[in-house]
């Protein structure tokens, strides 16, 4: 098991937690993560609660996605998931290690080597799965680019 999938089973079972602005707050369906040959055991949706005006409009939604077989190789469903959450629109997703959410820190360099995947729509989702890379100054400029494309789509009426 490498870094990042050890980290992501600290809580027991294994854990890919995501994020996506512009997909609406409603939660997709569970059957919309069976991706990559994988179904995870558990699908929690998340509306995160009191969203600054900006983002409330495009939506901002959580899911925590659980696999209680944590031999499982997760970076494939980590890019899947991503990709589908970017699928139906205007989006940017991102994963990242529990405790990396907060509005004021959406896609920062502070909080970079704890996003360890992400998606803008119309592009490939990019996931990382060492935390050499993670920490690295190439990835916190990815980070920055991805915060970037997150600024515009809030911008966008």
């Amino acid at each position: 098991m490498n870094e990042v999938q050890e980290g992501l089973c600290l809580m027991g079972p294994a854990m890919v937690t995501v994020f996506v602005i512009g997909a609406g707050n409603e939660p997709l369906p569970r059957e919309a993560f069976n991706l990559a040959g994988l179904v995870p055991d558990e699908v929690r949706p998340f509306m995160l609660m009191e969203q600054p005006a900006a983002i409330a409009s495009p939506g901002l939604m959580s899911y925590d996605l659980t696999f209680h077989d944590a031999s499982l190789t997760l970076a494939t469903y980590t890019s899947a998931t991503l990709r589908r959450l970017c699928a139906d629109g205007r989006a940017v997703a991102w994963a990242g290690f529990e405790g990396s959410f907060h509005y004021d820190h959406l896609l920062t360099e502070d909080i970079a080597s704890s996003v360890y995947g992400y998606c803008v729509s119309g592009a490939e989702p990019v996931v990382a799965w060492d935390f050499a890379t993670l920490r690295g100054m190439a990835w916190k400029k990815r980070i920055a680019e991805t915060r970037t494309a997150l600024e515009e789509l809030l911008r966008r009426p």
